[in-house]
């Protein structure tokens, strides 16, 4: 069932029982402070608001941008233009087709609280995304689980884009600046370990984690059209970009650097090896695909620690 706010025209349909909903009745290029306010209240409560047929252009996105926070100039990915650096360019027919399951840039000691998504050439069919929702996901697992998760750290690797050497360890439980609700904050694509456990422990308890909050009660799935725009809380999701399409795919993107992620106290020191069992730390394996060649970084970067 859809709601209008009384303060604007916004139109908001949720569209799974996890999260997401799409918003129409407004102009993402022209917004007033009350349709803003409502917009963002949505946003917190459904992770991930889609907007059909608005067509930003560069400006405007980055002005959109801009509303949430301080924009990130990606470390790798390539730009739109000199002119907006702060817009990354996803081509699928360059090979950017991100088909594993991640939250963007957890690697960075300040991941981006929003990443805001612009679908440029969209294929006829194909080429959904899927979303997962962390809270639920934390929240649904048992207690025992649940108790070890909050007493850890987890290792983040920029290995997928060839440099396992860019790294950044943040609770594997998040705790929401702004809802106070606890997520799992470990991805797929880009966490290394626990620093806590040997490798072998903490290699079965992440694909555990994956596993389970990759599930499908879990998630939703968006059908994107030319001109839609996308925008989520990486603070408490993760997305996957289906891989099922031929034709060219091309978004842009830009995301909202955000805090150093807090939680639940560390319980435990690093775990120091034994000589047999903790081999492989700090080689940025993951759960997810293996690492690329060295991808060169962008020297305009605010993401990263640069190197020194």
């Amino acid at each position: 069932m859809s709601s209008r706010p009384s303060a604007s025209n916004l139109e908001i349909e949720p569209l799974a029982g996890a999260l997401g909903a799409e918003v129409r009745g407004i102009a993402l290029g022209a917004l007033r402070d009350d349709e803003w306010k409502a917009m963002r209240e949505a946003w917190l409560e459904h992770l991930v608001l889609f907007f059909p047929d608005q067509h930003l252009g560069h400006a405007e996105h980055v002005a959109l941008g801009r509303r949430l926070g301080e924009i990130e100039i990606h470390p790798f990915i390539p730009k739109v233009s000199d002119a907006f650096p702060e817009i990354v360019v996803l081509d699928s027919d360059k090979g950017a087709r991100a088909d594993t399951w991640h939250t963007d840039v957890t690697f960075s000691p300040t991941p981006p609280m929003a990443s805001i998504l612009s679908m440029v050439v969209c294929p006829d069919r194909g080429g959904d995304t899927l979303w997962t929702n962390q809270l639920l996901a934390y929240e649904t697992l048992s207690d025992p689980i649940r108790d070890l998760v909050d007493g850890l750290t987890a290792v983040h690797t920029a290995a997928p884009f060839g440099r396992p050497e860019v790294r950044a360890e943040h609770p594997a439980v998040r705790i929401h600046p702004e809802t106070g609700r606890r997520a799992l904050f470990v991805n797929r694509t880009f966490t290394s370990h626990f620093k806590e456990l040997r490798r072998s422990e903490s290699d079965s308890l992440l694909r555990m984690l994956c596993d389970w909050s990759e599930q499908p009660a879990f998630q939703i799935r968006y059908r994107w059209s030319k001109g839609a725009i996308g925008i989520w809380d990486n603070r408490c999701t993760m997305h996957f970009a289906i891989n099922d399409y031929d034709q060219s795919r091309v978004i842009e993107r830009v995301t909202v650097l955000g805090d150093v992620p807090r939680g639940p106290a560390a319980r435990w020191r690093a775990f120091e090896g034994d000589g047999r069992s903790a081999a492989g730390y700090g080689a940025g394996s993951s759960a997810g695909s293996g690492p690329r060649r060295g991808i060169e970084t962008d020297p305009r970067t605010n993401s990263i620690a640069k190197p020194a």
